[in-house]
Protein backbone atom coordinates (compact mmCIF):
# COMPACT_ATOMS: atom_id res chain seq x y z
CA UNK A 1 0.00 0.00 0.00
CA UNK A 2 1.53 3.53 -1.11
CA UNK A 3 0.68 6.68 0.74
CA UNK A 4 0.14 8.06 -3.05
CA UNK A 5 -3.47 7.50 -2.90
CA UNK A 6 -6.54 8.98 -0.81
CA UNK A 7 -9.88 8.42 -1.52
CA UNK A 8 -12.82 10.61 0.19
CA UNK A 9 -16.42 9.89 -0.27
CA UNK A 10 -20.33 11.27 0.89
CA UNK A 11 -23.21 9.82 0.67
CA UNK A 12 -25.88 11.98 -0.15
CA UNK A 13 -29.97 10.89 -0.59
CA UNK A 14 -29.40 10.94 -4.28
CA UNK A 15 -25.80 11.12 -5.19
CA UNK A 16 -22.63 9.18 -4.01
CA UNK A 17 -19.59 11.58 -4.59
CA UNK A 18 -16.07 10.57 -4.92
CA UNK A 19 -12.93 12.24 -5.07
CA UNK A 20 -9.02 10.59 -5.78
CA UNK A 21 -6.40 12.76 -4.42
CA UNK A 22 -2.71 11.72 -6.04
CA UNK A 23 -0.12 13.05 -3.69
CA UNK A 24 3.17 12.39 -6.22
CA UNK A 25 1.21 13.66 -9.09
CA UNK A 26 -0.73 17.09 -7.05
CA UNK A 27 -3.58 15.66 -8.95
CA UNK A 28 -7.57 14.31 -8.56
CA UNK A 29 -10.20 13.02 -10.04
CA UNK A 30 -13.64 13.07 -9.05
CA UNK A 31 -16.83 10.66 -9.57
CA UNK A 32 -20.29 10.47 -8.53
CA UNK A 33 -22.89 7.52 -9.18
CA UNK A 34 -26.35 7.22 -7.57
CA UNK A 35 -27.05 6.78 -4.24
CA UNK A 36 -28.68 2.87 -3.49
CA UNK A 37 -31.21 3.75 -0.71
CA UNK A 38 -32.25 0.66 0.54
CA UNK A 39 -28.36 -0.78 1.01
CA UNK A 40 -25.62 2.80 0.73
CA UNK A 41 -23.11 0.72 0.60
CA UNK A 42 -24.18 -0.78 -2.50
CA UNK A 43 -23.79 2.34 -4.76
CA UNK A 44 -20.72 3.34 -2.11
CA UNK A 45 -18.76 0.30 -3.60
CA UNK A 46 -19.47 0.12 -6.70
CA UNK A 47 -18.77 3.50 -7.41
CA UNK A 48 -15.41 2.75 -5.23
CA UNK A 49 -14.44 0.21 -7.97
CA UNK A 50 -15.21 2.93 -10.72
CA UNK A 51 -13.44 5.27 -9.62
CA UNK A 52 -10.08 3.31 -9.22
CA UNK A 53 -10.44 1.20 -12.33
CA UNK A 54 -11.20 4.40 -14.23
CA UNK A 55 -7.35 5.62 -12.54
CA UNK A 56 -5.66 2.39 -13.39
CA UNK A 57 -5.73 1.36 -9.83
CA UNK A 58 -6.39 -1.36 -7.25
CA UNK A 59 -8.33 -0.59 -4.00
CA UNK A 60 -5.96 -1.97 -1.65
CA UNK A 61 -3.42 0.50 -3.04
CA UNK A 62 -5.07 3.36 -1.26
CA UNK A 63 -3.41 4.61 2.20
CA UNK A 64 -6.62 6.02 3.27
CA UNK A 65 -10.74 6.49 2.71
CA UNK A 66 -12.55 9.33 4.36
CA UNK A 67 -16.54 9.14 4.67
CA UNK A 68 -19.12 11.82 5.33
CA UNK A 69 -22.88 11.12 4.85
CA UNK A 70 -25.94 13.17 5.12
CA UNK A 71 -27.55 9.61 5.60
CA UNK A 72 -28.24 10.36 9.10
CA UNK A 73 -29.85 13.95 8.91
CA UNK A 74 -32.10 13.01 6.33
CA UNK A 75 -33.78 9.65 7.94
CA UNK A 76 -34.24 12.11 10.82
CA UNK A 77 -35.82 14.76 8.82
CA UNK A 78 -37.84 12.27 6.66
CA UNK A 79 -38.93 10.23 9.51
CA UNK A 80 -37.28 7.31 7.95
CA UNK A 81 -35.20 5.63 10.96
CA UNK A 82 -35.81 2.25 12.42
CA UNK A 83 -38.60 2.27 14.65
CA UNK A 84 -37.29 2.95 18.30
CA UNK A 85 -38.47 2.50 21.89
CA UNK A 86 -37.20 4.57 24.97
CA UNK A 87 -36.51 3.07 28.86
CA UNK A 88 -36.25 5.85 31.33
CA UNK A 89 -36.60 6.58 35.20
CA UNK A 90 -40.01 5.47 36.53
CA UNK A 91 -42.07 8.97 36.43
CA UNK A 92 -40.15 10.43 33.33
CA UNK A 93 -41.82 8.70 29.97
CA UNK A 94 -43.42 12.46 29.02
CA UNK A 95 -40.14 14.33 29.04
CA UNK A 96 -39.71 14.27 25.25
CA UNK A 97 -43.36 15.85 25.10
CA UNK A 98 -42.92 18.61 27.81
CA UNK A 99 -39.21 19.80 26.27
CA UNK A 100 -38.04 22.44 27.92
CA UNK A 101 -41.07 24.32 27.29
CA UNK A 102 -39.37 26.86 25.37
CA UNK A 103 -41.00 28.57 22.20
CA UNK A 104 -39.78 29.36 18.96
CA UNK A 105 -42.56 31.77 18.12
CA UNK A 106 -43.85 32.79 21.80
CA UNK A 107 -47.02 34.68 20.24
CA UNK A 108 -48.14 31.86 17.61
CA UNK A 109 -51.07 30.12 20.27
CA UNK A 110 -51.36 27.13 17.65
CA UNK A 111 -47.95 26.45 17.11
CA UNK A 112 -47.14 22.83 17.00
CA UNK A 113 -44.09 20.93 17.82
CA UNK A 114 -43.02 17.73 15.65
CA UNK A 115 -43.98 14.25 17.03
CA UNK A 116 -41.15 12.71 19.23
CA UNK A 117 -39.04 10.17 17.52
CA UNK A 118 -40.71 7.96 20.18
CA UNK A 119 -44.29 7.53 20.31
CA UNK A 120 -45.75 7.35 24.18
CA UNK A 121 -46.54 3.89 23.97
CA UNK A 122 -43.10 2.85 23.26
CA UNK A 123 -41.75 5.11 26.60
CA UNK A 124 -41.51 2.85 29.17
CA UNK A 125 -40.40 3.16 32.76
CA UNK A 126 -38.00 1.38 35.59
CA UNK A 127 -37.73 1.49 38.88
CA UNK A 128 -34.37 3.50 39.11
CA UNK A 129 -32.75 6.70 40.56
CA UNK A 130 -29.82 8.13 41.34
CA UNK A 131 -29.31 11.76 42.50
CA UNK A 132 -27.60 14.80 40.89
CA UNK A 133 -24.32 13.82 42.90
CA UNK A 134 -24.61 10.31 41.80
CA UNK A 135 -25.76 8.69 44.88
CA UNK A 136 -28.06 5.56 44.57
CA UNK A 137 -31.36 6.65 45.80
CA UNK A 138 -33.46 3.70 44.44
CA UNK A 139 -31.55 0.45 43.21
CA UNK A 140 -32.04 -0.54 39.47
CA UNK A 141 -34.82 -3.11 38.53
CA UNK A 142 -33.08 -5.02 35.92
CA UNK A 143 -36.22 -7.43 35.69
CA UNK A 144 -38.27 -4.74 35.13
CA UNK A 145 -35.61 -3.50 32.04
CA UNK A 146 -35.62 -7.37 30.29
CA UNK A 147 -39.32 -7.22 30.58
CA UNK A 148 -39.16 -4.04 29.09
CA UNK A 149 -36.99 -5.06 26.33
CA UNK A 150 -39.61 -7.98 25.52
CA UNK A 151 -42.42 -5.55 25.43
CA UNK A 152 -40.61 -3.42 23.08
CA UNK A 153 -39.44 -6.25 20.73
CA UNK A 154 -42.49 -7.52 21.04
CA UNK A 155 -44.50 -4.50 20.10
CA UNK A 156 -41.46 -4.16 16.63
CA UNK A 157 -39.04 -1.77 18.07
CA UNK A 158 -35.43 -2.55 16.21
CA UNK A 159 -33.67 -0.27 18.63
CA UNK A 160 -34.05 1.73 22.40
CA UNK A 161 -32.84 4.65 23.98
CA UNK A 162 -31.87 3.79 27.65
CA UNK A 163 -31.89 7.62 29.44
CA UNK A 164 -32.05 7.28 33.53
CA UNK A 165 -31.92 10.40 35.67
CA UNK A 166 -28.70 12.71 36.37
CA UNK A 167 -26.62 9.15 34.72
CA UNK A 168 -24.10 11.95 33.58
CA UNK A 169 -23.03 11.61 37.39
CA UNK A 170 -22.94 8.05 37.34
CA UNK A 171 -23.89 6.06 34.69
CA UNK A 172 -23.73 2.26 36.31
CA UNK A 173 -27.49 2.30 36.38
CA UNK A 174 -27.28 2.83 32.25
CA UNK A 175 -24.65 0.20 32.15
CA UNK A 176 -26.15 -2.52 33.83
CA UNK A 177 -29.90 -1.55 32.13
CA UNK A 178 -27.86 -2.02 28.75
CA UNK A 179 -26.91 -5.55 29.58
CA UNK A 180 -30.04 -6.44 30.61
CA UNK A 181 -31.25 -5.44 27.76
CA UNK A 182 -28.71 -7.29 25.23
CA UNK A 183 -29.74 -10.22 27.16
CA UNK A 184 -33.41 -10.05 27.40
CA UNK A 185 -33.14 -8.93 23.23
CA UNK A 186 -30.04 -9.54 21.75
CA UNK A 187 -31.33 -8.20 18.25
CA UNK A 188 -32.26 -4.89 19.91
CA UNK A 189 -29.49 -1.90 18.90
CA UNK A 190 -29.06 -0.17 21.92
CA UNK A 191 -28.00 3.74 22.64
CA UNK A 192 -27.12 4.33 26.40
CA UNK A 193 -27.23 8.08 27.66
CA UNK A 194 -24.26 8.60 29.11
CA UNK A 195 -22.23 7.22 25.89
CA UNK A 196 -23.94 9.52 23.80
CA UNK A 197 -23.98 12.36 25.21
CA UNK A 198 -22.85 12.29 29.06
CA UNK A 199 -24.03 16.10 30.25
CA UNK A 200 -26.55 18.13 32.25
CA UNK A 201 -30.33 18.56 31.31
CA UNK A 202 -32.64 15.60 31.18
CA UNK A 203 -34.45 16.51 27.82
CA UNK A 204 -31.59 17.34 25.20
CA UNK A 205 -29.83 14.35 26.65
CA UNK A 206 -33.39 11.96 25.81
CA UNK A 207 -33.87 13.77 22.83
CA UNK A 208 -30.34 12.92 21.52
CA UNK A 209 -30.44 9.18 23.04
CA UNK A 210 -33.21 8.50 21.33
CA UNK A 211 -32.41 10.37 17.37
CA UNK A 212 -28.90 8.07 18.06
CA UNK A 213 -31.36 5.08 18.68
CA UNK A 214 -33.45 6.06 16.11
CA UNK A 215 -30.57 5.87 12.96
CA UNK A 216 -28.18 3.27 14.81
CA UNK A 217 -29.99 0.06 12.81
CA UNK A 218 -29.42 2.16 9.53
CA UNK A 219 -25.67 2.97 10.07
CA UNK A 220 -24.60 -0.69 11.36
CA UNK A 221 -26.25 -2.25 8.42
CA UNK A 222 -24.25 -0.49 5.74
CA UNK A 223 -20.71 0.65 7.83
CA UNK A 224 -20.87 -3.36 8.74
CA UNK A 225 -21.17 -4.36 4.85
CA UNK A 226 -18.60 -1.19 4.23
CA UNK A 227 -16.16 -2.77 6.76
CA UNK A 228 -15.94 -6.21 6.00
CA UNK A 229 -15.53 -4.87 1.86
CA UNK A 230 -12.81 -2.89 2.03
CA UNK A 231 -11.05 -4.32 4.70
Amino acid sequence: MSARWRIGFDIGGTFTDFILADAEAGSIRLHKCLTTPADPSVGALAGLAELTTAAGIALPEVAEIIHGTTLVTNAIIERKGAPVGLITTEGFRDLLEMGTEQRYDIYDLFLRYPEPLVARRHRLEVPERVDRDGRVVTPLDEAAVEAAARKLVAEGAEAVAICFLHSYANPDHERRAASAVRRAAPGLSVSVSSDVVAELWEYQRTVTTCANAYVQPLMDRYVTRLERELW
